[in-house]
């Protein structure tokens, strides 16, 4: 009997695996990126085969055959347990985050373990070959065989290559994936898991500079004509054209010319606002708008609907934790994992960091963590930033509350660590809290909802198991602002303090119909899962409501504009949601949303809100304005700009 060519068995299964993962991330198989996909897998087929008939000894090249076969049924496998719990895609710089997952190996687990039919999936062609071995092809090819081999891998190879110019012209046709744009899930949507694995790999080796493209802004703001305040620009005195003389590294120097060309954003009638009034600013974990519930989480009803009162607001999930909590803290997008790893840190520089810039303004700063002050190398990044004073657990709160259940009370956090600033003359204080973390599977899987079960219960709120979990153990969250804002009042400092606070991200451990099960609408799973709020709220102001687009990384600019911070809005990628600059909020493949519509970049399709057009030269520079943000935000930290331009 014939033996099959181990080509087409590396073929056919690819073709099947990679369906496999599309079937079950994207749920469908009916794109045109299916061409790219295959085009490509026909001469890895080939390069694959070569290698497992290069040995004379069959034994050898049966266990290169096993070994390869099992590697890549193992990525395939991760990146669909990542992507479908954590949201995003791994890469090669995913692992310098790698601790995201491993810090919770216990729910990692787990969540594997649920996925195990799928992942059954991947493995079916490497069992089924290992069953059916005796009649697969393991013998040496001939020299002359393989050099064909060889040859035809580099003609299909090259056949890939000229493929990849179909539509080239459009911001993330394949053509620029590959040379030109650095985006991991739109590679894996439009290449597959493979083809994404070997770019990625090439750009760890080589490296990758993105290239920056000026083009017309169409969010760029100019002075109000219609009133007579002429504002002044919120930037400082920096001597871009100096800069630029003395820069001999073309990267940095074209980041100089960026940031010039950049006329920032104009001061506004909130402007000062908030002066020398305190600031208590939290990033609430897993904090999204579906767990704003009257009966149950009553201080967040009053907060989100008062004072200001952003209607338009987005939390990108980008990476995590750690990707939300970069981006609320630096105004910078969460570009990748290799700039989180560099944040993480502590090694880069931050002159405009939200605690240098308040202790410049004469405020004590306070951060506090009711987890491990290590994990994520929090008490690395923070000081960076400019807190001298990081307690956590490990570092100190263990001692003033409990750092035992999971997840770790709110309540507690705030109870323990107010009266370590609340007589300050001035105070600013970063919480990270923990007490919505993800383990949604029942009130007795998550500590802070069997805390508050009973009254989750007697609420008379209906909602499905793992909606319920993750709306109890918000109440936690609640019932610290509550507290504060009581004790902020008993001592005297509420009408003087500012409450500010946003999510690092959605609920991701929820499915979409929990998410929308507690919805006032129904949500999409790549943009509108994101919608959210950002409280930015005083006792004493009217309700202010802003209808312009924000997201995470215009948090720390709006803040320093309400409260009158002396800072350069050009050298930040967020911007100031109050200013009169075009609202944007950007996400983990590039789709977008501006104050007048929404771009899904997978399908390349333009949403206008109702009453609004745009032509096509709209959708087309807001593609390269939002790739020149993002490549901006990875220049920042990969070329640690700052301590360049703040010498």
């Amino acid at each position: 009997m014939k033996k099959l060519n181990l080509f087409f068995v590396f073929f056919i299964s690819f073709i099947y695996m990679e369906l496999v993962y599309k079937i079950f991330i994207y749920h469908s198989i009916f794109r045109l990126s299916i061409i790219n996909m295959i085009l490509f897998l026909i001469p890895f087929s080939l390069l694959l085969s070569v290698l497992c008939n290069a040995f004379k000894n069959e034994k050898v090249n049966k266990i290169i055959y096993i070994v390869l076969f099992s590697l890549i049924a193992i990525w395939f496998s991760a990146q669909y347990v990542v992507k479908s719990y954590f949201d995003f895609y791994i890469s090669l710089s995913t692992f310098q985050v790698a601790d995201q997952v491993t810090d919770f190996m216990g729910k990692a687990v787990l969540e594997t373990l649920r996925r195990i039919p799928v992942l059954i999936l991947f493995f079916v062609p490497l069992i089924v070959s290992i069953i059916f071995r005796k009649h697969l092809y393991f013998r040496q090819n001939s020299l002359k065989k393989s050099l064909v081999l060889l040859c035809m891998t580099l003609g299909f190879y090259g056949v890939y290559l000229v493929g990849l110019n179909i539509g080239k012209k459009e911001t993330y046709s394949a053509y620029n994936l590959y040379y030109k744009v650095n985006d991991i899930s739109l590679s894996v949507e439009n290449f597959g898991v493979l083809n994404t694995f070997c770019i990625d790999t090439k750009r760890a080796i080589f490296g990758f500079d993105a290239k920056i493209v000026n083009v017309d802004n169409p969010l760029s703001n100019g002075k109000d004509k219609d009133t007579p305040i002429v504002y002044e620009y919120n930037n400082l005195d920096i001597d871009f054209d100096s800069l630029i003389a003395s820069e001999s590294n073309n990267t940095i120097k074209n980041m100089h010319e960026y940031f010039k060309s950049d006329p920032g954003t104009l001061q506004n009638e909130y402007t000062g606002f908030f002066k020398d009034k305190n600031l208590i600013l939290f990033m609430a974990e897993s904090f999204n708008e579906v767990a704003v519930k009257k009966e149950i989480t009553p201080t967040l009803y009053k907060l989100v609907n008062s004072g200001f009162v952003f209607e338009d607001f987005y939390t990108p999930t980008i990476f995590s934790t750690i990707g939300g909590e970069f981006q609320e803290l630096t105004g910078l997008y969460a570009s990748g994992t290799d700039i989180l790893g560099k944040f993480r840190s502590g090694k880069i520089t931050f002159p405009q960091g939200v605690a240098t810039k308040f202790k410049e303004a004469g405020y004590k700063t306070y951060a506090y963590h009711n987890n491990f002050a290590s994990f994520q190398d929090r008490n690395k990044y923070l000081p960076s930033l400019g807190f001298d004073y990081f307690k956590a657990c490990g570092t100190g709160i263990e001692k003033i509350m409990s750092c035992s259940p999971w997840p770790r009370s709110d309540l507690e956090m705030v109870d323990a660590t107010i009266d370590e600033y609340v007589n300050d003359d001035k105070f600013m204080v970063f919480y990270a809290s923990n007490s919505g973390h993800s383990g949604y599977d029942g009130f007795n899987a998550n500590h802070m909802a069997k805390k508050n079960k009973d009254e989750y219960l007697a609420s008379g709120l209906n909602y499905s198991t793992r909606a319920a979990t993750y709306l109890a153990a918000n109440m936690e969250l609640d019932k610290a602002l509550e507290s504060l804002i009581n004790k902020l009042e008993e001592a005297g400092k509420l009408d003087n303090t500012v409450i500010a606070l946003v999510g690092d991200h959605y609920p991701y451990e929820l499915n979409m119909s929990e998410m929308n099960e507690m919805a006032d609408y129904e949500k999409d799973s790549v943009v509108e899962v994101n919608h959210s709020n950002f409280i930015l709220w005083n006792n004493t102001m009217d309700t202010v409501k802003v209808s312009k687009v924000g997201s995470q990384i215009d948090v720390i600019p709006t803040i320093y504009n309400a409260f009158g911070i002396k800072y350069d809005s050009r050298l930040f990628i967020g911007k100031d949601i109050l200013s009169t600059e075009g609202g944007l909020a950007m996400f983990g493949n590039k789709s977008w949303v501006s104050d007048k519509g929404t771009y899904f970049s997978s399908s390349g399709k333009f949403v206008p809100k109702d009453g609004v057009e745009v032509d096509d030269e709209y959708v087309k520079s807001m593609n390269q304005i939002v790739l020149n943000k993002i490549n901006m935000s990875h220049n920042i930290i990969t070329n640690n700009y700052y301590s360049k331009v703040f010498k």
